[in-house]
Parts: structure tokens; C-alpha cells; sequence
């Protein structure tokens, strides 16, 4: 995108967080929201200036609230919080997840309900468009009160702690301000705690695997008509009027996809008529009807995503209106439970999408079904083919069904039973990040693998669309004629995947 993406806290979409995640997009804090920002902030002094206790602002923490922290220590107990908090551990989340997590940190502050400068906004843009990345720990996490441990290493370079990833080489705090032309900040009154309370890890981490879904259930559609091609199987269920008489979007798309993949093809003309399979197996005949069940639910993970990625989800929230004066009010915005639903039911959904495939895989080296040569190999026996390939695929799929146990409705009390019920939003979107790729490896070796069964039908042609895509495969893979290193050719298949958006964007 020419232009930065503004923040102004309300109009944020999966279409600008990808820009600014994964293309590098620079971002600018709208006028507007610099106005709100203000307007909070001025209000959270106010307050202060009542001598009342204000959660987070001039008390401690948690269990902790109870007790006052005088106006002289108000900036150092929120430094401290901050320190305290950063106790996240494990591998670290790779760039995209945190150029993300700072994208949408800035997206809440700048609605004007967190109490915090203008500053501290400033600061976390002036992080991104410098490439500045904190090191943030994947591990630490329960989503209550939201993602406080990744969200502290997260804000820990803003105060000179910490350190960052700078064109990929880690370096120390002090090296990333001075690249972003920042100071440490010292904090004002709430502030720590306005950058810590939230879901913008685990929500970052699901607006990434949206993007990635995406591509996958298109990806989905394209193998499975590849695959249907090469098993020789019918076409016949794919046809519109069927499907219109379900009417779901997702399975309607899915089949319109299948249906005109297909449409054109030799291979399928050739067994027309005298067919005597008549019908397939669900894992052909039902690809719409599942293919389309995930984009369905993708469709409504997508819409929370675009919820949350707007939402403020700190504590407490600083409310101003000129008839009645300023309310600072304390609730648990920053409860994960919707993001923790929405990973697990987009990782049960994704992972049939490579459920599915990996049916076909098998039906493309099942001899008995296929009556393509065992294994894909013309000289099997001295030849193994793609036995293990489908192996490999079981194998995924297997893990997937661990990684699909909920994470959602699972919960261990925190900060001395203060946060007695907890969402374990973070676990489930790590793992549903395991699962989108495992889903990418099954779909990938599908590809090869009914590649290899097309090539075994010649001179029978497929479509003029699904022969484009097997020209794309053999540009990179040769022919199996006989047994070669594997996983060679899986991993050139896994890499094909992300060549093949022009073809995917002519899917619906």
C-alpha cells in the first residue's frame, strides 16, 4: 500500500493487517484519534487529582489492588509492572505475529479509552516503520487478563529493557531506540498497565492464520480437482444444481470451484460413458460438502477477528461525557474466551481440510481403487513411489487431531484465584498455528502425488486450468520414473504452494 495505514481504532481489517504484518506497510495515527488519545488521558489525570483510588493507576495489581501506591511512585510502580509481567518464556514469535501484536496494541490505545499520551502510540508505530521488532517469548500466556506476559516483552524496549530483532539479527533495546529515534519512556499514570491488558498476541496470531486460511481452502479445491482427474472420478457431484439445493456459501464455492476446474477435461470425457464407479468415495464425492463446511466457519472466525482487532480490551476503560463528567470503569474486557473459541473452532476446521486430502492421497496409491499403478511407481516393487509419501500425510493429520483438543475449555486460576477462570486463548491460536502448517505439508503432498497421476494417464489430458497447475509442478518436480530422495520433492511441492496465487485468485 502507497499510503500508511491510519489507526484510529475502529476501521481496522484483515486487508491492512496483512498489509502492515507481512508486506511491511508503514501506519500513521489518524487526527482524530490523537484527539481521543488526548481526551483520555487528560481524563486519568483528572481523576487522579480526586484523590480517589483508581484501579491500575494509583493501586497495585490483581490480588494486589487493595493496596495505595502514593502519586511520588505512581511512574515507577507502572515500570514495574511492566519488568514484573515481561516473565514470558520459549521459543519467540516470528516477526509477522509481532509486527502484528504492535499493530493492533496501537489500534486499541488510539480509541481513547486507555488513559494513556499520545506518546506512547507515537512510540509504537515509530517501532514498526523503523523495523523494530521486541523479542516477544511465545510462551506465558493463559488469555486472562489477556496476553499479559507477551504483551510485556512486547512494551519492554519502549523503557529501554528487552531486547529486539533489527533486519533479523537481535540487538539490545538501547540499538532499537536509537534506530526509531525514541527515548526510553517513562511511563504516566496507567500506562503500563494500558500496554500489557489485551488480546493482541493471541488475536495477531488468528488474524495470520485467517490470512493463511485463506489461501488454503482455495488451495483445497485446486488439489481435489486435480486428484478427482487423476482417480478418474465424476464430476457429477459437483454439478450447481446440487448444491444449490443446501445452500451454504462455503460448500456452494467449494463446488462451483470443483465443477469448473474440471470442466473441459479429456480425462474426464474418456470414462463418461460406461462409467461403472458411478459413484465416489466421500473424500471425492463429498469434497464440497467439507471443503465448504471450513470456509464457513472461516467466515465467521473472520468476523470476530474484525470485531477484536477493533476493540479495547484493556482495564479499566476511561469513559468522558460533558454532561456527566468522567467514569473510569473496571470490567475484563481482556477475557481471551472469544479469540480462544475461535482458534479452536478454525484449527477443528482446517484440519479436514487435511483429513480429507490425505483420503485422496491414499486412494491415489491404493492400486485396488485407483487402477493407476501401486503406489504411483510404474516399476513398483523395485520402486516404492509415493507409499511413504502418504505416510507422511497420516502422520500430519494424526498430530492435527492432538492439536485440535480445545484449549478454550480449559482454565487454571491465576494471581491468587483473583482470575479464577481464564481462556487459554494463546495456547489454542499457537496450535492452530501447528495445524495451518501441517495442513499446508498434506495439501502440498496431494499436489505431487495426483501430479504424478495425471503424467500416468497420458497422453489423456486434464483441463486447460489444472493442466496449467501440473506444468507449474513439473517446472520444479521431474516425473517420478523411479525412486529418488522424497522429501526433495515435498518440500519443492510445499514452496510450489506460494506460486500459486494467480491460479487461487481465479477461485471463488
Amino acid at each position: 500500500m502507497p499510503n500508511p495505514v491510519l489507526i484510529d481504532g475502529t476501521s481496522l481489517g484483515l486487508e491492512e493487517f496483512d498489509a502492515v504484518a507481512r508486506r511491511g506497510a508503514s501506519c500513521a495515527l489518524s487526527a482524530p484519534a490523537r484527539a481521543a488519545v488526548e481526551g483520555g488521558e487528560a481524563a486519568v489525570r483528572r481523576a487522579l487529582d480526586t484523590g480517589d483510588a483508581v484501579y491500575g493507576v494509583n493501586t497495585g495489581f490483581g490480588d494486589l489492588a487493595g493496596v495505595r501506591i502514593a502519586g511520588e511512585r505512581i511512574a515507577e510502580l507502572q515500570r514495574r509492572l511492566i519488568l514484573s509481567h515481561a516473565a514470558g518464556l520459549g521459543e519467540p514469535l516470528e516477526d509477522s505475529v509481532v509486527r502484528g501484536m504492535l499493530l493492533l496494541r496501537a489500534n486499541t490505545l488510539a480509541r481513547g479509552h486507555s488513559g494513556v499520551r499520545a506518546q506512547v502510540v507515537e512510540a509504537l508505530i515509530a517501532l514498526l516503520g523503523a523495523g523494530v521488532l521486541p523479542v516477544v517469548p511465545s510462551r506465558g500466556s493463559v488469555g486472562a487478563s489477556g496476553d499479559l506476559a507477551p504483551l510485556a516483552h512486547l512494551a519492554l524496549p519502549l523503557l529501554g529493557y528487552g531486547k529486539v530483532r533489527i533486519d533479523g539479527r537481535v540487538a539490545t533495546a538501547a540499538d532499537g531506540l536509537r534506530r526509531a529515534g525514541l527515548e526510553p519512556l517513562e511511563l504516566g499514570p496507567k500506562e503500563g498497565l494500558a500496554l500489557i491488558n489485551g488480546t493482541q498476541a493471541m488475536t495477531s496470531l488468528l488474524a495470520l492464520s485467517c490470512l493463511d486460511a485463506r489461501r488454503l481452502v482455495r488451495t483445497a479445491d485446486l488439489v481435489a480437482a486435480l486428484s478427482t482427474d487423476a482417480l478418474r472420478g465424476t464430476d457429477t457431484a459437483f454439478d450447481p444444481r446440487l448444491h444449490a439445493l443446501r445452500a451454504y456459501r462455503g460448500q456452494c464455492a467449494s463446488a462451483a470451484n470443483l465443477w469448473s476446474l474440471m470442466s473441459g477435461s479429456a480425462i474426464r470425457e474418456s470414462h463418461r460413458a460406461g462409467d461403472v464407479r458411478i459413484q465416489d468415495p466421500y473424500s471425492v464425492r463429498c469434497a464440497p460438502q467439507v471443503h465448504g463446511a471450513v470456509r464457513d466457519v472461516l467466515e465467521d472466525v473472520e468476523a470476530k477477528v474484525a470485531v477484536e482487532m477493533n476493540a479495547v480490551t484493556d482495564n479499566p476503560l476511561v469513559f468522558r461525557r460533558e454532561d456527566s463528567g468522567t467514569a473510569i470503569l473496571s470490567g475484563g474486557n481482556f477475557h481471551g474466551q472469544p479469540m480462544a473459541f475461535a482458534a479452536d473452532f478454525l484449527a477443528i476446521g482446517l484440519a479436514e481440510l487435511a483429513s480429507i486430502s490425505e483420503r485422496r492421497i491414499e486412494k491415489l496409491t491404493n492400486t485396488a481403487f485407483s487402477g493407476l499403478p501401486p503406489f504411483l511407481a510404474r516399476d513398483a516393487g523395485l520402486n516404492s513411489g509415493f507409499m511413504l509419501a502418504q505416510v507422511t500425510a497420516a502422520a500430519l493429520v494424526a498430530e492435527n487431531k492432538v492439536a485440535c483438543h480445545p484449549a478454550s475449555i480449559d482454565s487454571i486460576p491465576t494471581s491468587a484465584d483473583k482470575e479464577d477462570h481464564v481462556s487459554m486463548g494463546m495456547g489454542a491460536a499457537l496450535k492452530l498455528r501447528t495445524v495451518v502448517a501441517n495442513v499446508r505439508m498434506v495439501l502440498a503432498i496431494e499436489l505431487v502425488a495426483a501430479a504424478q497421476g495425471i503424467d500416468l494417464l497420458r497422453p489423456l489430458r486434464s483441463s486447460e486450468r489444472l493442466e496449467t497447475v501440473h506444468a507449474m509442478v513439473r517446472e520444479r518436480i521431474a516425473f517420478r520414473e523411479d525412486d529418488r530422495e522424497m522429501g526433495v520433492d515435498l518440500e519443492l511441492g510445499i514452496a510450489l504452494l506460494d506460486d500459486l496465487g494467480p491460479v487461487l485468485d481465479s477461485l471463488e
